[in-house]
């Protein structure tokens, strides 16, 4: 492992990863620079052993790894300042700002560097995050070491370059799909009988189970599916009454114009 890390922007993102980097014992605490314009939100931060600075050019300096933490629109600005700390052979920079390709990145440091981009989902505040990994030319021991780093905070999946705005639909889009859906199916049940808080409670345990099922059998869909669908059951005239309305029709859909959105957005920026 590297020596030290240094997180450009501690917001929400930035600090699940140092949470989640310091629980599984990947560094220390005073082996994490945290910086932040207003460095007095770090407090807390600084009083459990980590270091914080407004200083990102020297927390660039003392760094092995650079992860970029900001809005897109800070960027620019951000590595002008850090440019003369910035040495190719030695630091590798993983990015978490959404929109900007890695060569993007090296043509602002206007510096041959390693960029790899990393894309949590909101669910990284639980260490429950879905996060894509993409680069176009870092190398294969840079990619395992960023997904290394953000297996600590949920599951990593490596993606080609070009498919982070698809990510983007799918995960950090989908966070807010599927939490409408546990919300459609609580109010349902508080239409079948339930108090609300409970209705909310029972569905969104089941969704939980369901997911798990999933990930923890390595299973498809329509396995668990069967397994629970009976003929004439009421299992199957509720998953059929759904798809008469477009259940899954408005998913692909949703997800499909959100990726649309994406694009457009980012090839503003």
């Amino acid at each position: 492992m590297s020596n030290k890390i240094a997180i450009l922007g501690s917001g929400n993102i930035g600090l699940s990863l140092a949470k989640g980097l310091i629980k599984a014992g990947k560094f220390k605490p005073d082996h994490i620079i945290l910086t932040r314009r207003n460095i007095s939100a770090l407090a807390e931060q600084a009083n459990a052993g980590l270091v914080t600075t407004t200083d990102n050019a020297k927390a660039v300096s003392e760094a092995d790894i650079i992860v970029l933490a900001i809005l897109p629109q800070q960027l620019n600005k951000l590595l002008n300042e850090i440019k003369p700390a910035v040495d190719p052979d030695k630091h590798l920079f993983i990015s978490v700002v959404s929109g900007v390709s890695c060569e993007d990145i090296r043509k602002q440091l206007e510096l041959d560097v390693q960029v790899v981009r990393a894309m949590p989902n909101t669910a990284i505040a639980i260490g429950q995050s879905m996060t894509c990994i993409g680069t176009d030319k870092a190398s294969g021991e840079s990619i395992e070491l960023v997904k290394s780093l953000f297996d600590t905070v949920g599951i990593t999946v490596q993606i080609n370059e070009e498919l982070m705005t698809s990510a983007t639909a799918l995960c950090a889009c989908g966070i807010a799909f599927f939490l409408r859906s546990i919300r459609a199916a609580s109010q349902g049940g508080t239409e079948i009988g339930f108090h609300a808080h409970d209705a909310l409670k029972m569905a969104a345990q089941t969704a939980k189970g369901a997911a798990d099922l999933l990930l923890q059998l390595s299973s498809h869909p329509e396995h668990e599916i069967d397994k629970v669908t009976s003929p004439k059951g009421c299992t199957i005239a509720g998953l059929n009454e759904m798809e008469h309305h477009g259940f899954s029709s408005a998913m692909i859909k949703g997800i499909s114009l959100s990726a649309q959105k994406a694009g457009e957005l980012y090839n503003k920026e």
